[in-house]
């Protein structure tokens, strides 16, 4: 543990160097289209104690609010018929601004763009529009919208509690109202400036364009902003269970992870991409866990694991750019199971069931992982997994604004272009040292797990996990009936599959992200 830590720390000082203006272009002649992407180093780190959510207030009122030269409502009537786009997103460590048009319209969106990032008006009315969105965000939407999105979100506040990269970038709804516009323009004043800024221009851009965008982004603040260090998270001692009773949920939603002390900064991260392709490919059927959750026993939509934050799974096919991080950690996604209340309902001959499907599925997920790790990979299944990847890595930049990302995104990490160094390091990867490096970076004694869940299903999981009884999953006798031997016999294996949990804990749905 202490040597994860040390690696860590490492990575942490080697990722604390602010951009100060570096550019990074994509001439693309003849594609009709021209993207500008701005990377600023500060993310919602950044963010102020009682003042969470602060960053992303400050980017969204600079892309949906006024300037000092134009209304709301004139950008987005000027803009309407070049099919311009512009639009802002935060992450833990950067925010960015991206900037899209047609190149025949460059130079009057371009008198735009510039008005945007350096005459923001900070008008009253406008912090009021989107302040009041980012609170319903926090109080509603992520509660209503998605419990797989919200077991995510609340793994990461459980996983990272305590530290800088906690709280959502949303804010909490203590800290939202609490932020006012005098807050905001020093934000924009002090985090926001020339010094800690990455340039991004892609397209079919006039000659000496990027050097004229740099030139006339330096009217940011000069000021040399003071970016807060990434702060790392006290280790899990054992399994953890926080069960989140939200009323009328439809199934039980599963999130875990660990921290992982390794990024794409690393050679060996093209290794234990292998290995998580091979165990859970966010949307790939053919991944060991969908394979054995979902397509042998019907238990729900898909499972998944991840080596690094994979912004909006439940809406994203491919891993989008834009959430450089210098802390990782590694989790599972396992999308909705049914509750005994729903099962319950369905099924006359399960009317006497005591418990859903969440405890099996995640000793399944468990149990997977550890023979993958005790026993490593197949050569066969290495073999087509990395070959795989050497295809499927180069579909996350297709597109100019994709490639763009991905470039600044490697910047972040100390690389040139890390989808063209990834092909390189899967051509030269070998079966032992993927296996190796599995064992050196994975486990599942220490980690800790989100259940978003039916109030129904709260106290028969309570139970389970500190009894660490036995929780056969429950099929209907048709299903059953069209089940083999063979998986029959599998199942009561993973159902006495030893899974002790350290610590359960309950949390009504309304007081999560409230502020501590």
């Amino acid at each position: 543990m202490k040597k994860t830590r040390y690696i860590v720390l490492c990575l942490l000082m080697l990722s604390l160097s602010t951009f100060a203006q570096e550019l990074v272009t994509l001439p693309m002649p003849n594609s009709g289209k021209v993207v500008i992407r701005l990377m600023f180093r500060n993310g919602s780190i950044a963010d102020p104690k009682g003042k969470e959510g602060l960053t992303l207030l400050t980017t969204n009122v600079i892309t949906e609010g006024s300037t000092k030269n134009y209304t709301t409502t004139q950008l987005q009537k000027t803009m309407y018929p070049w099919a311009a786009r512009m639009g802002s997103s935060v992450d833990k460590e950067v925010s960015i601004f991206s900037f899209e048009v047609p190149s025949l319209y460059l130079e009057p969106f371009y008198a735009l763009v510039k008005d945007v990032m350096l005459n923001p008006a900070f008008d009253s009315s406008d912090v009021e529009r989107v302040r009041s969105n980012q609170k319903n965000y926090v109080d509603e939407v992520i509660r209503q919208s998605s419990d797989e999105e919200y077991g995510k979100k609340y793994l990461e506040y459980v996983l990272f509690r305590g530290t800088n990269y906690q709280h959502l970038k949303q804010g909490t709804s203590a800290s939202i109202p609490t932020i006012t516009i005098d807050d905001i323009r020093s934000h924009y004043k002090n985090f926001f400036t020339r010094n800690n800024i990455m340039i991004g221009v892609a397209g079919d851009y006039p000659s000496g364009f990027p050097e004229r965008l740099k030139k006339d982004l330096t009217g940011l603040s000069d000021v040399q902003p003071k970016i807060p260090v990434p702060t790392i998270s006290a280790p899990i001692q054992g399994a953890n269970v926080t069960i989140v009773s939200k009323q009328g949920a439809l199934g039980s939603a599963i999130s875990g992870g660990f921290p992982l002390g390794i990024t794409r900064s690393a050679d060996y991260f093209a290794a234990l991409m292998i290995a998580n392709s091979w165990l859970g490919e966010h949307r790939k059927s053919y991944s060991r866990l969908y394979q054995k959750i979902r397509e042998a026993r019907s238990m729900n939509y898909g499972d998944y694991t991840y080596i690094e934050w994979y912004e909006n799974g439940g809406g994203n096919m491919l891993p989008p750019a834009g959430t450089p991080r210098s802390i990782n950690y590694f989790s599972v996604w396992l999308r909705p199971v049914q509750t005994a209340k729903g099962l319950k309902g369905q099924y006359e001959e399960l009317s006497d069931l005591r418990v859903g499907h969440a405890p099996f599925a995640m000793k399944m997920a468990l149990r997977e992982m550890n023979d993958l790790i005790n026993n490593g990979m197949s050569e066969e299944d290495f073999e087509k997994t990395r070959d795989f990847l050497r295809s499927y890595s180069k579909l996350y930049v297709e597109g100019m604004s994709k490639k763009l990302g991905y470039a600044m995104d490697s910047r972040f990490y100390g690389r040139k272009d890390w989808i063209a160094e990834l092909d390189q390091l899967l051509s030269t990867t070998t079966r032992e040292l993927t296996n190796n490096i599995m064992k050196k970076y994975w486990q599942t004694g220490n980690m800790e797990w989100v259940i978003v869940t039916d109030e129904s299903e709260v106290d028969p999981l309570v139970k389970t996990f500190k009894d660490n009884a036995p929780a056969p999953i429950a099929y209907s006798n048709g299903l059953k009936a069209s089940l083999s031997k063979e998986i029959l016999a599998e199942d009561e294996i993973i159902n006495k599959y030893p899974f002790p949990v350290n610590k359960v804990t309950v949390v009504q749905s309304d007081k999560t992200f409230q502020g501590e």
